[in-house]
């Protein structure tokens, strides 16, 4: 098994969940990128997605859309960002996603992105603004070289689209908890634990529910309704107030809070 499949079926054997976290590659530069990752896979991140910049995140709230800016103004590209993992994977397993838009892999070419990427130790890609049903070419470069592609579900997906996401999707299904853009809020969906059981039961992989869970007792509550909870604004907000000894004891009390929050609420 790969590293993604591995740690998800090692946490589903514990009845643990899954914690996935998100940072914006490049914000405020791929050093601190590099750094990042280690202490996020220490401080307890089962799954680190790592944002890939672009100028149009039609998807992002501010948060994340600033982080993309700070990050292509530090001149962060696609091979960097693959450089990067490369570097990481020289101390570090934890499985690593890219996320991010269409726009950046095609220009730099399918064939080509998937084979430099698991080349350089990415897991999985998840690709906000390409649906399933149109991902058939990409889909025939990143199934040889390994790589798992990851689909997006929504409170609005109708029975066709869960089923075509069952049949093509690997690694894990991304839940969108909310309708709307990332971000921090205050309130998780009064309906999301139907939601989720709805979508569980016709879904034959993990399911980790994100957008707009950035605190230990929203992960929680979300945690104990999926597989696993993906926080990404809340994370990369502390990426942008601060730097330095601060930046790290900021991240490893957050991220421990919220690892610590999901594994005692596990279902």
């Amino acid at each position: 098994m790969d590293r993604l499949t591995t740690r998800l079926a090692t946490l589903a054997t514990h009845n643990d969940k899954a914690l996935v976290t998100f940072i914006t590659a490049g914000d405020p530069d791929l050093g601190t990128t590099e750094e990042m990752i280690s202490l996020l896979a220490d401080a307890g991140a089962d799954i680190i997605e790592l944002g890939v910049p672009f100028s149009d995140p039609m998807a992002d709230g501010p948060t994340i859309q600033l982080s993309s800016e700070r990050a292509l103004a530090a001149g962060t590209t696609l091979e960097g960002i693959l450089a990067t993992v490369t570097k990481v994977r020289a101390s570090h397993d934890i499985p690593i996603i890219l996320m991010g838009y269409l726009n950046p892999i095609h220009a730099y070419g399918y064939e080509r992105f998937c084979r430099d990427a698991a080349r350089a130790g990415v897991d999985g890609v998840l690709v906000v603004d390409m649906p399933p049903e149109e991902s058939g070419e990409f889909l025939d470069y990143a199934a040889p070289c390994g790589l798992n592609v990851i689909f997006l579900l929504t409170p609005t997906s109708d029975k066709s689209r869960i089923a075509t996401v069952d049949k093509l999707g690997r690694g894990f299904v991304y839940y969108v908890t909310v309708t709307g853009v990332t971000g921090m809020r205050q309130e998780t969906s009064a309906t999301l634990a139907a939601e989720l059981a709805k979508v569980r039961k016709k879904i034959r992989l993990p399911v980790m529910a994100g957008f707009g869970i950035s605190t230990p007792e929203q992960a929680s509550r979300v945690a104990a309704m999926a597989d696993g909870v993906v926080v990404g604004s809340a994370i990369v907000k502390l990426l942008e107030k601060h730097s330095g000894a601060r930046l790290k004891n900021e991240l490893r009390q957050l991220v421990g809070e919220l690892k610590r929050a999901i594994s005692s609420g596990s279902a």
